[in-house]
């Protein structure tokens, strides 16, 4: 990759709009299902895939499911998107709120 061609994809990356939104986790082994929040929804699943395969994630019971059943066994599936308009007001809250709604909806344990 030439020089030129590197500053355009590094610009490409810096422009890029990250998705907010809220996440699922789905173990297929014993149906345990983990839902969570994330700033950009695009990267969220490969960061947590890193911390379960490094075996230091500060989430333990899906650590330990992910121990005993393996990579194969789960599913990462996208709940909800939340656009700029609806996280005008405090997206930290929102967040918090909608992962909550999806917690009790799954059900599923907090992430």
């Amino acid at each position: 990759m030439n020089r030129e061609d590197r500053k355009a994809a590094v610009a490409a990356y810096k422009d890029r709009k990250a998705a907010v939104g809220i996440y699922a986790v789905r173990c297929s082994a014993t149906d345990q299902q983990w839902a969570g929040s994330a700033p950009d929804l695009a990267t969220i699943w490969n960061r947590l895939c890193f911390t379960l395969r490094q075996g230091v994630s500060p989430h333990r019971s899906l650590q330990d499911a992910w121990t005993e059943h393996g990579a194969e066994r789960f599913a990462f599936d996208i709940l909800e998107r939340l656009d700029d308009e609806q996280l005008a007001h405090g997206r930290d809250r929102i967040l918090r709120d909608r992962r909550a709604y999806w917690c009790a909806t799954l059900p599923a344990e907090p992430i």
